[in-house]
């Protein structure tokens, strides 16, 4: 018996996205995200193209405003590819971005921006509505990045508080009674994920999974951290589709299809890489995937200037967290030992939750190699060196 043979996979409903079928009897689907500004059209319909050739089944625009919408109607025109978008804050959009898309994609931990008087099932009805008069599936999009501050008050724990997002958000798809929608819980954590996408599995088996380990980071790394939960995941039937959030120059965003399917072939071959338990005891570098929130190109380069740059530390357990957006910005700094928010112009360093200041993109790395030396220090009881008394 070979090790396709040997993996059962777990039998969900189908959800359609337009040509493309997810869960049921349908072959795991591999997606990505188009990294342009969705306002570029140009440039977003060559990513579309070179996601398609290198065999994207569904590719994610990000939309946040009336212009984007305008973009993506001429992007429309001019692809078939499967094309799902993402409303980040603005839920009110979805009217508009239905027809043009075959998927939605909201996260529920972004609901409370806008109109907070408004009850979030309202929310969600109101993006139901839209997707069913448009034939469209929804994702409910799950971030440990950027959860719901209502649920997160009442619990200290991150998968505690995802599952019980994700719970919360597909008992509301029942009252609704909308079964067209898949489920992602995703974190920078590969071993979260792994928790709480098993916990999620057993609890509702019906419905359709979307893996992610979100903010993976640059290669190799990147698809280490992956590989630890996509392989452990897949090797247990769960997982319908996935996505693989890799830190990359915008021409290269094909590699993401290329390690998920690699990921895929291994698991179904019998080919484990990974390390049967993720290494958190060494410096662990978070970066978000380049994609058309990022607010800054720069970012990519300074995320590979990071890596370089602390190399000499890579032995020790610190985490460093850079981000690209608002997005989910925030709540992954706010996890780390020393967080670099990317704003357009400028760069939020901060030391866990607290802001340290805000800094050019030429002055953050001197910056943040000293707050690092202090870390190092302060965890060995060693007094940095302009700190040691002087002979008088």
């Amino acid at each position: 018996m070979n090790a396709e043979q040997k993996i059962k996979r777990r039998l969900t409903r189908t959800v359609v996205a337009g040509k493309l079928k997810i869960g049921g009897e349908a072959p795991i689907s591999v997606q990505s995200m188009c990294a342009t500004r969705t306002q570029d059209i140009p440039a977003t319909l060559g990513q579309i193209n070179l996601l398609t050739k290198a065999g994207a089944d569904l590719i994610r625009i990000a939309i946040d405003s009336k212009r984007d919408i305008e973009a993506l109607k001429e992007i429309r025109s001019q692809t078939d590819t499967c094309l799902s978008v993402d409303l980040q804050e603005s839920y009110r959009l979805a009217p508009f971005v239905a027809p043009l898309v075959e998927k939605v994609r909201y996260n529920p931990g972004h609901l409370h921006h806008h109109e907070q008087e408004t009850p979030v099932v309202d929310k969600v009805k109101f993006i139901v509505d839209a997707a069913v008069t448009n034939g469209c599936a929804i994702r409910i999009g799950v971030n440990c990045g950027s959860l719901d501050p209502n649920i997160k008050e009442k619990s200290n724990h991150r998968v505690e508080t995802a599952l019980n997002s994700a719970r919360q958000h597909v008992e509301i798809m029942d009252k609704i009674g909308f079964k067209n929608f898949v489920v992602s819980i995703k974190s920078s954590d590969p071993h979260e994920v792994v928790t709480v996408n098993r916990l999620f599995a057993a609890e509702f088996p019906e419905v359709p999974l979307h893996l992610g380990v979100t903010e993976a980071g640059l290669l190799p790394m990147g698809e280490v951290k992956t590989r630890v939960a996509f392989e452990q995941l897949l090797a247990l039937g769960i997982g319908e589709t996935l996505r693989v959030s890799l830190t990359l120059p915008f021409e290269e965003k094909n590699r993401e299809i290329e390690v998920g399917r690699k990921i895929v072939a291994d698991v179904y071959s019998g080919r484990f890489r990974s390390v049967p338990k993720f290494d958190t005891e060494s410096m662990n570098i978070i970066s978000c995937p380049s994609c058309s929130r990022v607010e800054n190109e720069a970012f990519i380069k300074l995320a590979e200037e990071v890596r370089e740059a602390t190399k000499f530390a890579e032995k020790e357990n610190i985490t460093i967290a850079v981000m690209g957006c608002r997005i989910n910005g925030p709540g992954e700094t706010d996890e780390a030992d020393l967080g670099l928010w990317c704003a357009p112009r400028h760069v939020n360093f901060k030391r866990g939750e607290e802001l340290v200041g805000t800094f050019s993109y030429d002055e953050i790395i001197p910056r943040l190699l000293e707050e690092l030396e202090v870390i190092i220090a302060s965890s060995k009881n060693i007094t940095p060196p302009d700190e040691v008394p002087q002979d008088g």
